[in-house]
């Protein structure tokens, strides 16, 4: 399913070419705004789960990343290489597909996100696995691969967000705003607390308990962004269709 990454040097050298061509049309149509940033470290590993509600989010996640001086990888649904454009940059910068409906594939995109951690480098996993369903764009219920990554791999684990996205390209849209310019809003927290966790078995009930910390963390964040409060309870988009 999932290829060998593409060896660390490889990868920097193309997402600068990416950067230099990318980013004067990213900021021609879109002011980006870094609400913070600085908990995300300068170096070693990590994993970036941010929320999810436009096919164009892990551009806005790879820009914010890339920011912040650390190179974007993604753990994402292999449905976003089949988008033009966006599948054809994700290739070109040693993405990780991952076949939502094929659990039983899950093993190679670990393995090869667990030698991304060997090597240093970051993954952005978006822990819900798919758009939100929620019909106001809050975060929904999440998946625990992020949260599995962190705990048996000892790797820090950072919520994140950003807002306006959708005004670029709406959820299910297949195009996108050039004009006017859209503003973005982005923020990354401080790493989930996940010691209440370490060292204990990994059973469902776990991962799931600590899924829904990171994603209530992740909907603090989007508040914060939004002014709002987010629900107490998340939405469960489970055997949900589409949501306009």
């Amino acid at each position: 399913m999932s290829k060998t990454p593409v060896p660390r040097r490889s990868a920097e050298i193309r997402w600068r070419i990416i950067a230099f061509i990318v980013l004067p049309i990213f900021g021609a149509m879109v002011k980006l705004r870094i609400r913070e940033g600085s908990a995300l470290p300068a170096a070693g590993p990590f994993i970036l789960s941010p929320n999810h509600y436009s096919e164009i989010d892990p551009i806005v996640m790879g820009v914010v990343t890339w920011k912040l001086r650390r190179t974007p990888r993604f753990l994402a649904k292999a449905s976003l290489f089949r988008v033009p454009a966006l599948g054809w940059l994700m290739r070109f910068t040693g993405q990780i597909p991952v076949e939502r409906e094929a659990s039983s594939q899950l093993g190679q995109p670990l393995e090869a996100a667990k030698l991304l951690m060997e090597r240093n480098q970051g993954v952005i996993v978006y822990p819900e696995g798919t758009l939100t369903k929620d019909p106001n764009l809050w975060p929904m219920q999440g998946k625990s691969g992020a949260v599995r990554m962190a705990l048996e791999q000892n790797i820090p684990l950072y919520p994140a967000a950003h807002w306006g996205t959708q005004h670029w390209m709406g959820r299910y849209a297949t195009t996108i705003r050039f004009f006017p310019r859209t503003t973005i809003d982005a923020v990354v927290g401080e790493p989930l607390d996940l010691s209440a966790y370490r060292g204990k078995p990994l059973t469902k009930e776990l991962l799931q308990d600590a899924t829904a910390t990171l994603m209530h963390e992740i909907a603090a964040l989007t508040g914060s962004l939004r002014g709002e409060t987010p629900p107490k309870t998340l939405h469960d988009g489970r055997g949900e269709g589409k949501t306009r």
